[in-house]
């Protein structure tokens, strides 16, 4: 298996590296492409994505993971939070741009071109990535397949209102403790004023609405971050799409960090064949 680490894409708008992973056995057989993004507070070697990512590969699929930008990693060190600034200043439409350049790097790479079928595109996300991906794929006319894990549906109901979004307004940041690192994590108001500068486009159900590719959504009934009503939503704006619900499943998908263990957690295999088999089958 072929695998290359913290390979840097350069953005195309902003001043800070996409590091980013591919998977894929280098066998000069044009595969499907599959692209893989994070969620909040997320990064590309979070938890089991390394083993999630050697499976789709020994299932002769190239795949592709990656830092956002503004994650809050850096190149030397993809993994946890050292540029807060960084974080600080991320939004949604950064990572959409981030998106764009990943999907363009790699479907352009003359390294590839006996690797991947450019015309079948998948992009998957976990968590706030499924809602970057689901806009992504209502927009790139490059995209074949759309799958979310554990998706968000909403991304405007998940800011302050009232006085808390006042406050956040007035001191321009405000911060969120990172019960893992023990990092105040900060967000700053520009985040919220460039959702609201952007809402029609940052509306996830404005475009699941418009998809016509095969879209699957896969979602835990044990999620207690985003709950099983945001699945049935999306299924809902796209009655083209495939639901599929897995007892017992969690938020991160059985997954901690760090993930020490040699095989990925019983949900995340589930997860993972599930979307094998979609990528394969549509």
């Amino acid at each position: 298996m072929q695998i290359n680490r913290n390979l840097t894409v350069k953005s195309s708008v902003h001043n800070k590296p996409i590091v980013t992973d591919i998977f894929y056995l280098k066998n000069n057989t044009k595969k499907p492409l599959v692209i893989f993004c994070h969620g909040y507070k997320g990064f590309k070697d979070w938890g089991a994505w390394n083993l999630a990512a050697e499976t789709f590969a020994d299932n002769n699929l190239f795949f592709v993971k990656f830092n956002f930008s503004h994650n809050g990693g850096t190149l030397e060190n993809p993994i946890d939070f050292p540029d807060l600034e960084a974080f600080g200043n991320n939004n949604f439409i950064k990572e959409l741009d981030d998106l764009e350049d990943v999907i363009n790097w790699v479907t352009a790479n003359p390294e590839f071109k006996n690797e991947i079928d450019i015309e079948n595109i998948t992009l998957i996300g976990h968590s706030r990535g499924g809602g970057i991906v689901s806009i992504k794929a209502s927009e790139n006319n490059k995209i074949t397949k759309l799958i979310t894990w554990a998706g968000v549906s909403d991304f405007g109901v998940r800011f302050p209102e009232g006085e808390q979004l006042q406050g956040w307004k007035k001191l321009g940041v405000s911060h969120i403790l990172n019960t893992r690192t023990l990092q105040k994590m900060p967000h700053n108001y520009e985040f919220y004023q460039n959702f609201k500068d952007n809402e029609a486009r940052l509306t996830i159900k404005n475009a699941v609405d418009k998809l016509n590719i095969p879209h699957l959504i896969v979602q835990g009934k044990n999620d207690e971050v985003v709950l099983p009503q945001e699945a049935k939503n999306l299924h809902l704006w796209n009655s083209k799409s495939e639901l599929v619900f897995i007892e017992e499943m969690n938020h991160p998908l059985g997954c901690t960090q760090p993930w020490e263990c040699s095989e990925m957690p019983f949900h995340l295999q589930k997860v993972v064949m599930e979307s094998i088999n979609f990528v394969l089958n549509n």
